[in-house]
């Protein structure tokens, strides 16, 4: 099985903003495939789920040769790495067979970075990750850009996109909806090799 867990804060007041750009890309494979969300599906404690990982979604995806659990944590951003970890032990998936899909400041609007391994960086959702599971998962960034300079970044990423930025996200989460789905067929390289290629800084990584 692989996994593909999707980072972002639950609740309406951050509902798409920069910050949700990894629970957007869920909900672009959930709907491209009429999957249904499940808060907790019936072989997995009510409580549990609802505690640790929020809602999950689970169908074979056309390029797939093998189920895929896709989830969104509902343990606020900076706590992820529970989520994640939780659902590795309990469907005993290997963090070799994880995507981790996040935004990113580091990155130009639009641009996707895909990587094995590496750290958290300054995302502190990608960070509990690591605390939790150490560094050998793959992760998928969707970049988000700084905005502007003298605008507090906490506030940027809690932010929503401006309607310029509008205009293009939903080819971006498209795109990176499609990276994900790689992933789960063809594993990390490929998609790195594909979906890396417009990123001059990694597209020999």
């Amino acid at each position: 099985m692989k996994l593909i867990v999707g980072l972002g804060n639950p609740g309406r007041e951050y509902r798409d903003t920069r910050h949700n750009a990894g629970f957007m890309v869920l909900d672009e494979i959930v709907k491209r495939y009429a999957l249904t969300w499940s808060m907790a599906p019936a072989q997995v404690p009510e409580t549990f789920v609802a505690k640790k990982f929020g809602p999950l979604g689970a169908g074979a995806l056309a390029k797939a040769a093998q189920p895929v659990l896709l989830a969104k944590p509902l343990t606020y951003m900076n706590l992820s790495g529970d989520a994640a970890a939780g659902l590795l032990r309990y469907y005993d998936v290997d963090a070799a067979d994880l995507l981790v899909v996040v935004d990113d400041i580091d990155i130009p609007f639009g641009r996707l970075r895909a990587r094995p391994f590496g750290s958290g960086g300054t995302h502190n959702g990608l960070r509990s990750v690591v605390e939790r599971l150490g560094t050998g998962f793959s992760r998928l960034r969707v970049g988000v850009g700084r905005g502007d300079a003298r605008r507090d970044l906490a506030d940027h990423v809690l932010a929503k996109f401006e309607p310029a930025e509008r205009e293009q996200l939903e080819s971006i989460i498209t795109r990176a909806a499609d990276a994900a789905e790689m992933f789960a067929a063809e594993g990390i390289v490929k998609v790195m090799n594909t979906y890396n290629a417009d990123d001059p800084e990694s597209a020999d990584n």
